[in-house]
């Protein structure tokens, strides 16, 4: 277990805190309307046409595995095997240009006094150039953990409770916090608390397209909330 201390939240009866799990793509970095952009003009050269709420119905927060099952399933077309590689090298072009973090977000990374790190389905080189580009990177060192380093990905548990493992904390004092409902299924199929970040710029128009699951603990908008719900994670 580890040796940080952390206290019980006495307004909801939380268990306390010792680990904070961020996902990354719409939570630590404002990816996903960038992600949309980019992945609709590639499948529409190859005659997929999908809306935003697919987008985040189907591929948010999704392994790219996932994506291109889905695109099979759905659309009947199977995507190039180098696809996924050209996807990729456009993103990151365009990240390098457009990506921010998200708004706030260093502020929290700065004062936490506990242990936090990244739990991504992303790929291992799309995530470390959106950290590098955001100036995330240092605040998290080796603390990133991505789907390639389990058996299953979200919604699977598998991520974040690897993740809780690497630091040696329980999965109920561990608060993971996703924009994704793939992700507050994981989160939640841990036996973790889950917050719903909605500050995203992707998020006000996806919304409307959740029905979220049972087991969220919070709903915050905007990265000057978190020290409100829990001011003893405060330097």
């Amino acid at each position: 277990m580890s040796s940080h201390s952390a206290v019980y939240d006495s307004e909801y009866g939380d268990p306390p805190v010792k680990l904070v799990i961020f996902d990354c793509d719409g939570v630590l970095i404002d990816s996903e309307i960038i992600s949309l952009k980019v992945l609709k003009g590639l499948l529409a050269d190859l005659g997929v046409e999908l809306d935003n709420a697919y987008f985040t119905r189907e591929f948010l927060g999704r392994s790219f595995s996932r994506v291109k099952q889905a695109v099979k399933d759905d659309f009947n077309v199977i995507l190039p095997d180098e696809f996924e590689q050209q996807y990729l090298n456009k993103l990151i072009q365009v990240f390098d240009q457009q990506l921010a973090p998200v708004d706030g977000i260093k502020q929290v990374l700065s004062q936490l006094n506990i242990p936090f790190c990244v739990a991504t389905s992303s790929h291992r080189e799309r995530t470390d150039r959106a950290l590098k580009a955001t100036g995330l990177t240092d605040y998290f060192g080796r603390h990133i953990y991505t789907a390639s380093q389990v058996k299953r990905g979200k919604p699977e548990p598998d991520l974040f409770l690897f993740a809780a493992n690497q630091h040696q904390v329980q999965a109920q004092n561990c608060l993971v916090i996703e924009d994704s409902m793939s992700g507050l299924q994981a989160g939640i199929a841990a036996g973790m608390q889950v917050w719903h970040f909605q500050g995203g710029s992707h998020m006000p128009s996806s919304i409307a397209d959740f029905s979220l699951p049972q087991g969220i603990s919070r709903v915050i908008s905007h990265w000057s909330q978190f020290f409100n719900v829990h001011p003893e994670l405060h330097k």
